[in-house]
């Protein structure tokens, strides 16, 4: 969080307002305050001492619909608490709730209805001010940590996690569901920190679908982010969120913005089923991620044989294809193999295969029949074909990054 822009732009709203104000995140940890101090209650006094909203304030702040409330909440004085009344203003980004603006009343003051008026003149630096959290705060909360946590087992098929996704708001009538997964592309500087790595991927992750309403939720790992969608994104929607996804990622890493992909589950109708979705979206993105041709937005019904090959826990050790072998041995340079797979992948034409790789139509033909002296047979044959180029594939797919 930018501790700094944080500080500046509580105490400008605090001097617009001429009130004194606290800023706490998700979790009730204090992560601002205005030095105005005029009329500060006990729990004010408490809350900049202790840094954390002791237990019952947090219960009789969240009684009045703080946590789900996307305007300004009033909350009436407590005097068990020593508590005056005050204003809640939920900080939002596009839709994210992100934190918590306190506005105290005034001892004099009988109502909020002055507050309620100047809330309006303070617009600008509120958003501004919800901007700066999400920049570096929300990914990082305990509160975030843990429903995170709870997605992640649900993904892995863990039934309290599964019990517990089935019992969020947010959730209720929008199934069915799909899973996607981001895969960034590219190796990171330096040593691999897989805690750095889990929050460089949940922060991007969390600001690349801010505001996409198709994403419910997104959640972080070492290696990937994950996704829970409803309703139809369009391939519009997802590579959007690539591009922001790449873009963020940049922001956390340095250097350039990269080339980042996405696996797509089908459509699952119970939560029960996540597991399953979640299985497709990885695999997915990992064909994507060693078949070029498939794209950076990847269906999991579009992956074709890599399903039968993910499946079948298909290892590079364990073929049998002699002609696969005859023609590696053969193919030192990368000459012929590359050739005959995107033949098979171009539904035979020559003339695509030359263009895509530069070549004559007659450099294609002589490969080809180089082939054909190889293995003894014709490339193009029905068997043959069907073998080399599922050869060719599982050896790609023993290439896939490990999820």
């Amino acid at each position: 969080m930018q501790a700094d822009g944080v500080d500046t732009a509580v105490e400008t709203i605090a001097a617009q307002l001429n009130r004194g104000l606290s800023l706490e995140d998700l979790d009730g940890v204090l992560l601002a305050y205005s030095s105005h101090q005029s009329a500060a209650d006990r729990v004010r006094v408490n809350f900049l001492l202790s840094k954390k909203v002791p237990q019952d304030v947090s219960q009789w702040q969240l009684q009045h619909g703080i946590a789900t409330a996307v305007r300004p909440v009033v909350l009436p004085a407590n005097p068990s608490l020593g508590m005056l009344g005050r204003v809640c203003v939920p900080l939002l980004v596009r839709g994210f709730r992100v934190g918590y603006l306190w506005v105290q009343q005034d001892s004099e003051e009988a109502t909020p209805q002055a507050i309620l008026r100047q809330l309006p003149g303070v617009r600008g630096e509120l958003d501004r001010l919800a901007s700066l959290l999400l920049e570096g705060n929300t990914a990082a909360s305990e509160y975030r940590r843990k429903r995170e946590s709870t997605f992640l087992a649900a993904c892995d098929g863990t039934p309290g996690g599964i019990d517990e996704l089935a019992g969020w708001s947010e959730l209720h009538n929008t199934a069915p569901w799909q899973v996607a997964v981001l895969l960034a592309r590219g190796e990171l500087p330096g040593p691999f920190d897989p805690q750095a790595s889990l929050l460089t991927h949940r922060t991007a992750a969390l600001q690349a679908t801010v505001g996409v309403r198709s994403v419910l939720f997104s959640a972080g790992t070492p290696t990937v982010a994950v996704l829970l969608l409803t309703g139809e994104g369009g391939a519009g929607g997802y590579t959007e969120i690539l591009r922001r996804y790449d873009q963020e990622l940049a922001k956390r890493e340095g250097g350039d913005a990269g080339t980042a992909l996405l696996g797509l589950s089908e459509q699952v109708p119970d939560l029960r089923d996540l597991p399953g979705a979640f299985a497709q979206a990885r695999q997915a993105v990992q064909a994507s991620a060693v078949d070029g041709g498939l794209g950076p937005v990847t269906d999991y019904r579009a992956t074709g044989c890599y399903q039968f090959l993910a499946a079948g826990g298909w290892k590079l050790t364990s073929t049998k294809s002699v002609y696969f072998a005859e023609l590696e041995e053969h193919d030192k340079n990368a000459e012929l193999l590359p050739v005959l797979e995107l033949l098979y992948d171009k539904n035979g034409s020559v003339q695509d295969v030359a263009t895509q790789l530069h070549l004559h139509r007659s450099s294609v033909y002589n490969r080809l029949s180089r082939i054909r002296s190889i293995i003894g047979a014709d490339p193009l044959n029905g068997q043959v074909r069907l073998e080399l180029h599922l050869a060719l594939k599982a050896r790609k797919w023993s290439r896939r990054p490990r999820i």
